[in-house]
């Protein structure tokens, strides 16, 4: 596992894990790129033998106190091995070095497995947009995480590392495995 930031090009591999994983709702090419190219976003690829097998991002506009995932993807092969964990927990280090103090996003409320790997993450459902999915007319479950105390309860030592890429496999207090078997959530807005 290789995580990296996602570049230009990298726009053709993750649209084709976003059309697999999102059939109903992917975004657009031009979505993407622009999410891309923002300032205000940081993507990230899992490189496995030299191809993408799995992206993420966050928003975290400069000076707010909040941020968002935007989405988490894995192709069907690779899930169930930590990869989502780990992605997820890049993001989050990301928005807590730029100034976020929470994070939001928006999960399926359908996709169980996706539910669970961000509660034991310490996210907690806040709210529900009804039909939120379309045009599969599934909700949203909004979700939080108090950024400011993962980041106290994930401190890790230098040693514990993935690919150079930073210490990517924080200690929980109460770790819960959680297997990636679907699609993660996303934040389609």
């Amino acid at each position: 596992m290789t995580l990296r930031a996602a570049t230009a090009t990298d726009l053709g591999p993750i649209m084709t894990l976003e059309r697999s994983s999102f059939p109903a709702d992917a975004w657009s090419e031009a979505m993407m790129a622009a999410e891309l190219a923002s300032p205000h976003g940081r993507y990230l690829v899992d490189i496995e033998g030299g191809a993408v097998v799995g992206y993420g991002g966050v928003r975290v506009v400069a000076g707010s106190a909040d941020s968002d995932i935007q989405t988490i993807a894995l192709a069907a092969d690779v899930r169930g091995h930590g990869r989502g964990r780990a992605l997820l927990r890049e993001l989050l280090r990301t928005a807590r070095e730029r100034g976020a103090r929470e994070t939001f996003l928006e999960v399926r409320a359908d996709n169980p497995v996706a539910r669970a790997l961000y509660a034991s993450e310490g996210f907690v459902e806040v709210g529900h947009r009804p039909r939120y999915y379309q045009p599969d007319d599934v909700d949203a479950v909004v979700m939080r995480l108090d950024l400011v105390g993962w980041s106290a309860s994930h401190r890790l030592s230098d040693s514990e590392d993935i690919a150079g890429f930073g210490p990517s496999a924080p200690r929980h207090p109460n770790p819960a495995p959680v297997s990636e078997s679907a699609a993660l959530g996303e934040d389609r807005s």
